[in-house]
This record gives structure tokens, sequence and C-alpha cells, in this order.
């Protein structure tokens, strides 16, 4: 029974768990994306993810309470500096879990965690931009080509002048 088990212990003691999570929150910070087997990028999600809400205020109280997490100035300050502004709308879900297949020495399930604004291939926004309900007009073309017509003319007056 599973009465009362609220996280996955990862078969290590509690000071390992807390050191081994705040390491991993730090990589996933600094590179955007790691990969780790299935179990850990789940309880990494929960670790991380009220971090990156705190995030979002930068007060001097949030920056602290992030830094006794994480433990790294330079994770802290790349959270609150870039990472910060991308998620400042998004309400929830800040990563994303991609299963990559199986562990070739011991078959474990591994995974992909990554943050979910910083990659350009699934970020639907990039899209939005791009596509137009409507044809595009080619009037800026048409305009650009008589001012050159116009100068070619303006030089070859100017030569026979002279």
């Amino acid at each position: 029974m599973r009465h009362g088990k609220k996280i996955n212990h990862l078969g290590r003691t509690a000071s390992h768990r807390k050191a081994m999570l705040s390491n991993m929150a730090c990589s996933l910070i600094l590179h955007k994306r790691i990969n780790t087997t299935v179990a850990k990028a789940k309880a990494l999600r929960v670790y991380i993810e009220p971090l990156l809400t705190k995030s979002k205020e930068d007060t001097t109280h949030n920056r602290r309470t992030v830094f006794s997490y994480l433990q790294d100035k330079e994770a802290v300050t790349e959270l609150f500096r870039t990472i910060a502004p991308k998620i400042a709308e998004r309400n929830g879900g800040y990563t994303r879990i991609i299963k990559t297949g199986f562990r070739l020495g011991d078959a474990a399930d591994m995974a992909m965690i990554e943050l979910v604004d910083f990659n350009e291939l699934y970020n639907p926004k990039a899209e939005e931009k791009k596509t137009t309900r409507r044809s595009r007009k080619p009037a800026a073309k048409k305009e650009a080509a008589p001012v050159a017509e116009t100068s070619t003319e303006e030089t070859t007056e100017a030569s026979t002048e002279e």
C-alpha cells in the first residue's frame, strides 16, 4: 500500500536526495534541458516548478528563498534575469518531460526534461507570427523599382551634360 507516500524517495537518503535535486535544478536552469531517468525527471519537476513561480517576482526574499534551495549564485542569477521574464505570462507548466527510450546499460526508462519557453521547435508563438489569413501585396517592391530607374536616368543626364 502507498498510504501517505507523497514523494518518490529515489532510493536515497533525505540529504542525498536534496543535494541531487538541487544539482539537477541548477543544471536545468543553466542548460535549459537535461537527460535523466523518468523518475528523477518527475521528482525534479515537483522540485523546480515552485522555484520558477517564485522567480516571477524579483524580490530579495524570493531570491534568498530560491538560493536556499539551489545553493548556486550563477543559477539564481540566470533564473531571475533570463528565465523569469520569459515565463512571466505563463500560469504554470514551465517544464516538459519527453521520454527518450531506454538506457543501454540497465534498460532504465530515460527522459529529457526541458524548460517549455526555451524550446524553439515546440514554441507555437513563433509559428503564429509567420502565418497570415490574407496574402501579402508586393507593393513595396513596385515602389522600389521606379526610384532606381530615376536615379539611373539622372546619372546618365549628368554625364551627358559634362
